[in-house]
């Protein structure tokens, strides 16, 4: 059958924690910890990646590995990559299941895409370790997928490569991978899902590319809350996206309009 087989979901940002904030905050703690003072959107910017990735791409940003010289009298260096995820594990899975609650619309849809016949899978930037939280409490609140994988799974290499996607293909047995669809609120995720040549699509409103809580977005004027999803939509096209959803509610009925496409013979 030519339609669309499984769905790929990335975790915090997507399907759990309303703007992806658990690893954010630690983040900025453990730079000012280190003395640095970093900015939320630097946080953010390499969101999605396995945690310690994450880590050396803030420390290559040009201000900040600036100020780590200034500040150290030599540039960063892998130990210091090392000394600020030490810390940062921990502080995270001290928080971590504080922020498992489904995003608004995720229980439903996925309920929805089960009773079409799709199968549900996941990748993360999350460790096993952490996943070992997230995973249970998640589960506990109604959102449980068939399948999931860690960078552990793929030897520590996590995204933008495919190979997470790859498993999940593979786990979920799904017959080609023009028949999946990954589903993700950062650039990474859609890099992902470019590299894996499957299905992407960025969703926007709960997103760690907007990066708003779900007060802060409700807080918004109309207008204000317009121009913050154009932004977010525009940021996922650049990245490679096919398509974007504004929440997960409008899955569906893209999933319908991705058939229509394969069955006309178009591929991601």
């Amino acid at each position: 059958m030519n339609k669309v087989e499984g769905v790929i979901f990335d975790w915090a940002g997507t399907a759990v924690d309303f703007g992806c904030f658990a690893p954010v905050n630690v983040f900025i703690d453990i730079f000012k910890q280190a003395g640095i003072e970093v900015t939320m959107a630097e946080a953010r910017e390499p969101m999605g990646m396995l945690k310690i990735d994450h880590i050396r791409a803030m420390l290559s940003m040009p201000r900040i590995s600036a100020l780590w010289e200034e500040k150290y009298g030599q540039a960063f260096t892998e130990q210091d990559v090392e000394k600020l995820y030490a810390e940062f594990e921990p502080a995270l899975m001290s928080s971590l299941s504080e922020y498992t609650d489904p995003i608004p619309e995720v229980v439903e849809t996925v309920q929805t895409l089960r009773d079409q016949g799709m199968k549900i899978g996941s990748t993360t930037g999350y460790t096993q370790t952490m996943m070992d939280v997230v995973v249970p409490n998640a589960r506990k609140k109604g959102y449980s997928p068939d399948f999931y994988i860690t960078p552990d799974g793929t030897h520590s290499i996590g995204r933008p490569y495919p190979y997470m996607i790859f498993r999940n293909i593979e786990a979920l047995e799904l017959s080609a991978s023009w028949k999946a669809v990954k589903v993700g609120d950062t650039a990474s995720d859609i890099k992902e899902a470019v590299n894996a040549g499957v299905w992407a699509v960025g969703v926007v409103i709960g997103s760690s590319e907007m990066g708003l809580s779900l007060d802060e977005f409700n807080a918004l004027s109309k207008e204000e809350q317009e121009k913050a999803i154009s932004k977010t939509e525009k940021s996922f096209i650049q990245n490679g996206a096919d398509f974007t959803i504004k929440s997960m509610s409008e899955l569906p009925q893209l999933i319908e309009k991705i058939n229509h496409l394969i069955s006309e013979g178009k591929r991601p």
